[in-house]
């Protein structure tokens, strides 16, 4: 592991970017309660960096029934206020608020489409975009598949999924594999698909 770490794409210390870097960003998911919760984290991060979101992720969870979507569909004005008094959470009404919303509207695009993965995929025709970059000047911050999938998710009613904010959704959930093409999880990546 010493010699991966050697060939990180990310020059951190920070202990949580490292294990969300080797183990989670990038990786392929197609678990839809994942998906909502990546949806979720996305969406509270506007505006914060991903540092806190990642340190209030566990908090966040618990208060959030575990991202299970057809829970937090059902919150009432009682739950939102709920999530208010919890100084563990990200306590922005607007993002809460966001976050119901969605959950309602995640539930929509699964009754039409099967799953949201099946939704959230084809933005890509279910392959992961590969933009083999050897540094990270050339990441783009969104692409055309992040400005219309932002599009689409707004005519469906979600909030909080401009362009940038479902181009790190789609980095985070794998439907991009934005690792520079030397760093060990590139590789791991890749042959996931």
């Amino acid at each position: 592991m010493e010699n991966m770490k050697a060939i990180r794409c990310w020059k951190t210390e920070n202990p949580l970017y490292t294990k969300y870097h080797d183990e989670e960003w990038g990786t392929p998911v197609h678990d839809d309660q994942t998906l909502f919760e990546f949806l979720v984290l996305e969406g509270f991060q506007a505006g914060l960096t991903w540092e806190l979101i990642l340190r209030r992720r566990d908090a966040m969870k618990k208060a959030f029934d575990g991202f299970d979507p057809e829970k937090v569909s059902e919150y009432t004005d009682a739950d939102v206020d709920r999530l208010m008094n919890i100084p563990e959470v990200i306590r922005n009404r607007a993002k809460i608020l966001s976050a119901i919303n969605n959950a309602r509207k995640f539930k929509e695009v699964q009754d039409e489409f099967g799953s949201f993965d099946a939704y959230i995929w084809r933005f890509v025709g279910g392959r992961a975009t590969d933009h083999r970059l050897r540094d990270f000047s050339n990441m783009p911050s969104e692409s055309e598949e992040s400005m219309a999938m932002s599009r689409d998710l707004k005519k469906r009613g979600f909030t909080f999924v401009g362009p940038t904010i479902c181009y790190a959704f789609m980095q985070a959930v794998g439907i991009v594999n934005d690792h520079l093409v030397h760093c060990f999880r590139y590789k791991e990546i890749n042959e996931m698909k």
